[in-house]
């Protein structure tokens, strides 16, 4: 890809008020958010705290289950619990599944979001492949009632982190994206009618599955799965969510930045010939560039969409903006760059992968996104950061044996991007890129 024209993507993916907060230390994050209001103590004694919130999840009351995991969320969100993890983590992980099989929608969804914490402190490995194969039942189950969006959500995300972290191969990345791809297509039985999803389920479904599919090479997709999926992202971009056809926009961008378009996309209902080759393979050639010019069409317009009335300003110009970013990726192989100032440090993403990852993971994240972004070794290594030195300081001594391990980023296909892409790519990058490739996708 040429240089750009004009750098005017460099886009900062906080908002003015979030970003005040990122360059501000820890210390003063803790002082605007009384979520952290108790965090002196659980510095103080913060193993014998989370001990007792452990404990408190065997209680048979709902409500005391609930507020023990908001506070093992609260203290996962404030520091990386490295030795507790070591120490008690088949406790913390039977406790939170049993919630998911037998508790409340709101307590699901608590225990959803301590699992996915508790997978992005130990990073890649045993245990987060534990992780994922032992949850992956309890929350395709818990997925099929889809009583409260929030629980959903809460599932999806928890899904599409412990795959990110404990899926080894792609047969296991895929079968996540099949459990979501089921929420958006319900299918109860032949005589039973399943309810439409709501928009907002749609659009976590989307953003999930976006977001494995950048763990994945096009070539290692079964070919049967998605051939679909262009089209119904494409009815995606006209419905009335702004958000869900945001999603749709960056899925799609996403599948053309990978390539391997055959595979998304199909001539007829049930279609398998995937060549390109003879009279089919033409066929699906001109198929396919018949979706991309539609494609192509409904991204313009909403580009330039007009607002309507009762219309958010904000939700518009952030339509406006992604697909506009989108457009011209498409036509001219531009990839909009964007920059995260995190202490001091830039954290930069160059590719739509990077994008989509960043924002998953900020919106996992929440309230914990800059401290996980300044100490958690993993993410170091998925987007390439390497924060200032100053703010590791004592946090080696604090690692257990099991943190120190080399970490694996499950993403080789964006690490060769990135080398491929960019030549001028720090050192740190071209050794994830060379190092930490999946087994599964060496050549």
């Amino acid at each position: 890809m040429g240089k750009r024209s004009s750098k005017k993507k460099n886009v900062t993916m906080l908002d003015s008020d979030d970003a005040a907060s990122v360059s501000s230390s820890s210390s003063t994050m803790r002082s605007e958010n009384m979520v952290f209001s108790n965090v002196e103590e659980l510095q103080v004694d913060k193993d014998s705290l989370l001990d007792q919130y452990l404990d408190a999840l065997f209680e048979k009351r709902g409500s005391t289950r609930e507020k023990a995991l908001a506070s093992i969320i609260e203290a996962f969100n404030n520091s990386l619990q490295h030795e507790f993890v070591e120490n008690k983590f088949a406790t913390l992980l039977h406790q939170c599944l049993n919630s998911i099989k037998k508790g409340s929608a709101k307590e699901i969804a608590l225990a959803s979001r301590v699992i996915g914490l508790l997978a992005l402190t130990i990073g890649p490995g045993e245990k987060a492949q534990e992780i994922l194969e032992e949850s992956l039942s309890p929350i395709s189950e818990a997925l099929k009632s889809r009583s409260e969006p929030s629980k959903i959500s809460s599932l999806l995300e928890c899904l599409a982190i412990i795959t990110f972290i404990g899926g080894e191969e792609p047969e296991e990345t895929e079968k996540s994206m099949q459990i979501m791809w089921q929420v958006a297509h319900p299918k109860l039985g032949p005589n039973v009618a399943a309810a439409k999803p709501l928009p907002a389920m749609i659009t976590m479904v989307v953003s999930a599955w976006s977001f494995l599919l950048t763990t994945m090479d096009g070539w290692a997709l079964n070919p049967k799965s998605w051939q679909e999926s262009i089209s119904y992202f494409s009815s995606l971009l006209d419905k009335e969510d702004r958000s869900l056809r945001i999603a749709a926009g960056e899925a799609l961008a996403l599948i053309f930045e990978i390539g391997s378009l055959e595979k998304f996309s199909a001539e007829a209902k049930g279609s398998s010939d995937i060549s390109t080759d003879g009279e089919n393979g033409q066929r699906q050639l001109v198929y396919i560039q018949g979706l991309r010019t539609k494609v192509l069409n409904q991204m313009r317009n909403l580009s330039v969409e007009a607002g309507g009335k009762g219309s958010a300003k904000k939700d518009l110009n952030n339509q406006r903006n992604t697909f506009r970013d989108i457009l011209e990726f498409l036509e001219d192989g531009y990839v909009p760059e964007t920059s995260v100032k995190i202490g001091g440090e830039l954290l930069n993403t160059t590719t739509w992968a990077q994008l989509i990852q960043l924002n998953f993971l900020k919106h996992f994240l929440g309230g914990g996104f800059v401290k996980h972004m300044q100490e958690n070794l993993f993410l170091h290594d998925v987007f390439g950061f390497s924060p200032k030195k100053k703010l590791l300081s004592g946090v080696e001594h604090r690692m257990s044996g099991g943190e120190k391990r080399m970490y694996k980023s499950p993403n080789s296909v964006l690490n060769k991007a990135r080398t491929q892409l960019l030549n001028k790519q720090r050192m740190l990058s071209q050794v994830v890129g060379s190092e930490l490739l999946l087994p599964s996708h060496s050549h």
